[in-house]
């Protein structure tokens, strides 16, 4: 396991801008209801809750942004 870091929106839209969208995965982890209401493009639905059993979808080779 890789270090983490926490960002601020900031840091995190700043972070976007600069950087190619195969580079990084953004998971969102709130609730479906939650999502379908509004989130980031590109992001990917993992509750909380399901996140330890389905950390295998995640990738190795690129960062990974939860939020």
């Amino acid at each position: 396991m890789q270090g983490y870091t926490n960002v601020t929106a900031d840091e995190l839209r700043e972070y976007m801008q600069t950087r190619n969208e195969q580079e990084y995965v953004l998971v969102d982890v709130r609730q479906l209801k939650e999502y379908t209401a509004g989130h980031i493009a590109g992001a990917t639905l993992i509750p909380l809750g399901e996140l330890s059993a389905r950390m295998a979808e995640l990738p190795c080779d690129r960062d990974v942004v939860f939020y």
